[in-house]
Formats: structure tokens, C-alpha cells, sequence
């Protein structure tokens, strides 16, 4: 397999099976998109709806709509599965729509946590990696659509993050509705309880790249060098070739673990993101890193087929979660495109797609993909298929990732 026939085929799986998945969920009585759908099928109408989830939609749906704007899916690309391209931008319409009237909180400010299905607020926790990733639909969906208030409430939330969920050493994780410190449960895992955390950083990283992408924004170009060198400088183990994960206040690691999937997403999230900033400084500075975590990954958590989840105090989670192998698809075709001498690479990104299609895409009718499987490529029957945190986020955007690769395209 080359790369044009990978593309053609993740373009066909995102028309033919994810798209057509997530707008089958879409509420038009209460707004937004239902939030579960069980592992036996089931829709639960009645599910709280988690706003990453809503904001992650919004931006799979506007990203969808850039491919078209950018001449890499036409009319008769969407016509072939039975329906437009205006579908499409009317469902990116709708989530955003959600987002805007319903998710925000008008009075204290910045993004809920989660709400009801009749879009009441349900949980206000105020966490700055959900304010994160309302900025990052916020950004793409103005890009596709000239919505100023959608930028205007990007920049909002961004004033937030730095005034309300940042100190003197960097960003802060859970707050109260008024954006009081709350306990970490949300982002902390494995026993600790963390202040700061790997994914928290990288997902800000990732929402000010889009930001400054459409707007060029000096202010968050800064900040994006700020986050770059926190990542390099008290992130980054280069002993270990790896970034350690939770943090106390002083950025001390709290406990050994090692998340394959986050390497192998920041490694070509962090290259895309120093692509759109642009400076030669921080390209010296961050390619090493990434190209470390790039080959550590292949390394000692690629079997030939797939990707293990995490390493906690040397005991492998051998489970195959769904994003962890959507993102090693990226992370190595990343790793390829950059340094094309490391073949092994695109052949590990060819592997993990391979693995994708046989076992991680569910073939059943109305559904999509199974959230985990093991090394051989079972399911776990007690996982859901749609949850809060289980979206077209990940999947969507390997497919998109790969059709613009293919296409020369790397923002």
C-alpha cells in the first residue's frame, strides 16, 4: 500500500461510515448531539452531554468542511454516500449553535464541563482542557465560515485560560464554576492527583496552534513558545526518550508512566504546531524531541501490528485503546514524512491502519468503532461506543490528516 491508496481509503471510510455515524446522532429537539450509545446499540437520549464531546463534533465537522474548501473532497465525493456538502456544514452549523447558546456559561464565564440532554448545565466544573477545546472548534469553525462571534468567543476563552486557569509557573487544571481551584479527578489517573498535566499542556498547545493559524495572533504566538519550551524544558525526560505525564505544582513528576499514545500524538501535533508558528528557532529546538518520542514509541510499544496503551512502573496495559491506534496512524506516517529514510515508519503506519480496519472498526450496522480492543483484536463488550470522551475527534481526524499528507498539505 502507498500512501494514495491509504488516503483513498481512510476518505472512504470518513464519507462512508464516520460522517454519516455522527450526524445519525444529532438532537434537533434540545440541541447538540446525543451523548452514549451502548456497546449493544442502545441510544440513551436522555445521557448528559459532555461539551469536549460537543466542542470535538463541531470541530470535526468544520475540519470535514476545510477538506472541501481546499479542494480535497468535491460535491460528487459526498453525493456517491447520499448526501451534500451542505449537510455537512449544516451540522457544523448545529454543534457550533450548541456550543454558543448552551455550553457557555454567559454569567462566570468560559466553557461547563457537562450538560443535561435538555441542555441545562449538569456539571460546571471549569477545566482548562475543555476551554481548550472549545477554542480549537471555535477556530476551525471560523475559518470555514467568516462567524466572527465564533472567533470573538475563542478569544474570550483564551483570556480566560490565561487569567483565570494560569499561574506564575504555568496553566492549572479543575476549577469551580466560579473559577475557584477544584480537585483534579477529572484529568488525574493511575493514584496521583495532579496540578499540572502533560495532557492538559498539549491540548492548549494544540487549540492556540489553531488559533494563531487563522488569526496570527502575536499574544498566543508567544504563548506557544512558552508552551514549547515548558514541553522541552520539564516535560520532556531525554533519558528515558519520553514526557513524563502528571505533575505536582513544580512540575515533579508524580509517578513512572509512560503513555505511548500521547507520545506518538504530541510528536506530530507538536510538528504541526511549530509548521504553523513558523520559526526555525523552535523547529532546532522541538524536531529532536519529537523525532525521540517518534522512535522510542516504535520502539518498545509497537508490536508490528499495533499499539500498546501506557507503561505504569514497568507493567505494559497491553489493551488496543481506539485513539491510541488512531494517532500512531499519524504519529509514524508523521515520522516517515519528515525523515523518508525511516521506512519502517510508513510500514508501521500501513500496520496499525491494517489492524484498524480488521478489528478496531466495528462492522456492525449504526455503529462505528469499538473503543478498545486486545492485542489480538477483541472487543471490550463493556466499553461504549459513544461517550464523553469517545468521539470523532481522533478516528475523524486520521482520515483527514492522511487525505491532506497525501495532497503535499501539513496544516
Amino acid at each position: 500500500m502507498d500512501l494514495k491508496q491509504m488516503s483513498e481509503e481512510m476518505k472512504e471510510h470518513l464519507l462512508k461510515d464516520i460522517i454519516p455515524f455522527w450526524r445519525g446522532l444529532r438532537d434537533d429537539e434540545f440541541g447538540g448531539y446525543y451523548g452514549w450509545l451502548s456497546y449493544d446499540l442502545e441510544l440513551n437520549k436522555k445521557a448528559p452531554k459532555g461539551c469536549i464531546l460537543n466542542s470535538r463534533i463541531t470541530w470535526f465537522f468544520s475540519n470535514v468542511c476545510l477538506l472541501y474548501k481546499n479542494g480535497l473532497l468535491t460535491d460528487g465525493d459526498f453525493e456517491k454516500y447520499g448526501y451534500k456538502y451542505s449537510d455537512v456544514l449544516s451540522e457544523a452549523g448545529h454543534a457550533f449553535r450548541f456550543l454558543f447558546d448552551k455550553c457557555i456559561d454567559r454569567e462566570n464565564g468560559g466553557i461547563f464541563w457537562s450538560l443535561k440532554y435538555d441542555g441545562t448545565p449538569d456539571d460546571t466544573t471549569k477545566h482548562t482542557y475543555n476551554q481548550a477545546f472549545c477554542i480549537y472548534a471555535l477556530s476551525s469553525y471560523f475559518d470555514v465560515t467568516g462567524d466572527e462571534s465564533a472567533i470573538k468567543l475563542a478569544r474570550e476563552l483564551i483570556d480566560i485560560i490565561e487569567t483565570k486557569c494560569a499561574d506564575e509557573g504555568g496553566y492549572l487544571e479543575a476549577r469551580t464554576i466560579t473559577f475557584e481551584p477544584e480537585s483534579n479527578e477529572k484529568l488525574s489517573e493511575n493514584g496521583v492527583m495532579a496540578d499540572r498535566t502533560m495532557n492538559t499542556l498539549l491540548h492548549v498547545f494544540e487549540a492556540y496552534s489553531e488559533y494563531f493559524r487563522v488569526t496570527g495572533d502575536a499574544r498566543v504566538g508567544e504563548r506557544l513558545r512558552w508552551i514549547m519550551d515548558t514541553f522541552a524544558e520539564k516535560m520532556y525526560n531525554p533519558a528515558l526518550h519520553r514526557q513524563e505525564v502528571f505533575f505536582d505544582a513544580d512540575y515533579n513528576t508524580l509517578i513512572d508512566l509512560y503513555s505511548y499514545g500521547h507520545d506518538i500524538e504530541t510528536a506530530w501535533l507538536m510538528d504541526r504546531g511549530v509548521k504553523i508558528l513558523g520559526s526555525k528557532e523552535y523547529e532546532d529546538k522541538m524536531y529532536p524531541i519529537t523525532k525521540d518520542f517518534t522512535a522510542n514509541v516504535y520502539k518498545v510499544a509497537f508490536d508490528g501490528h499495533s499499539l500498546a496503551n501506557e507503561c505504569e512502573r514497568g507493567v505494559v496495559n497491553e489493551g488496543r485503546v481506539w485513539w491510541v491506534q488512531a494517532e500512531s496512524v499519524l504519529g509514524f506516517l508523521n515520522g516517515y514524512l519528515a525523515d523518508k529514510s525511516h521506512k519502517e515508519y510508513f510500514e508501521a503506519a500501513v500496520s496499525e491502519w491494517e489492524f484498524i480496519k480488521d478489528f478496531v472498526i466495528d462492522k456492525r450496522k449504526g455503529s462505528e468503532w469499538f473503543a478498545l480492543v486486545d492485542k489480538k483484536g477483541k472487543p471490550d463488550e463493556s466499553k461504549p461506543i459513544v461517550e464523553p470522551w469517545k468521539c470523532p475527534y481522533h478516528n475523524g481526524r486520521m482520515c483527514m490528516e492522511v487525505i491532506k499528507r497525501a495532497a503535499g498539505i501539513y496544516i
